[in-house]
């Protein structure tokens, strides 16, 4: 991954709450290929468990995953 991806999570995050303050897996996985983000992304995203998300929910939800298969190095956390 190029060190310009590193930010990409966090990037999609700022997207999906520019107009909402819930989105629900689904959204986040059609913005995520909507914006053709890499496939460690995708991953990411597809592992999220299904439900409507405030930001602060999303965001604990995406770091423990990142966390838990050991990519924050590559991908970084959100806020």
């Amino acid at each position: 991954m190029a060190a310009e991806e590193q930010f990409e999570l966090q990037h999609l995050v700022d997207r999906l709450y520019l107009q909402a303050d819930t989105v629900d897996k689904v959204d986040v996985l059609v913005q995520a290929k909507a914006d053709d983000l890499d496939e460690d992304i995708l991953e990411v995203v597809s592992l999220l468990p299904g439900g409507r998300y405030g930001r602060a929910r999303l965001c604990d939800q995406l770091n423990s995953i990142v966390t838990a298969h050991g990519w924050g190095l590559t991908l970084g956390t959100v806020e």
